[in-house]
């Protein structure tokens, strides 16, 4: 994959500090926004959990197997309400599994 060159600027400190941990600037700075990038992914995956898209709780709360009977015949016919794992939602700890 090839690099892109992006120009930055930062405080002098900043760059300061960022140098005596190391000489790589680059690697420093790829792995400061890699972390940071995951970092708000798990985040954004976290509010999900905490507060899923009305679509998706409406599915869960109906069931899978009667939300597919909702569905297109055609599409129905995609889903397998048998295989999967059981899971229903709940406000104080999210999706969780259940016993079926």
């Amino acid at each position: 994959m090839a690099d892109d060159r992006v120009t930055i600027t930062l405080p002098h400190s900043l760059v300061e500090d960022m140098d005596r941990r190391g000489r790589n600037r680059s690697k420093f700075i790829r792995q400061a926004i890699r972390h940071e990038l995951d970092r708000q992914r798990r985040e954004a995956l976290q509010r999900s959990l905490r507060s899923p898209h009305s679509e998706g709780r409406e599915t869960a709360e109906l069931g899978l197997e009667d939300w597919a009977t909702t569905l297109p015949e055609a599409d129905g016919l995609l889903l397998d309400p048998d295989l999967g794992t059981g899971v229903e939602w709940r406000p104080e700890v999210g999706w969780v599994e259940v016993e079926e």
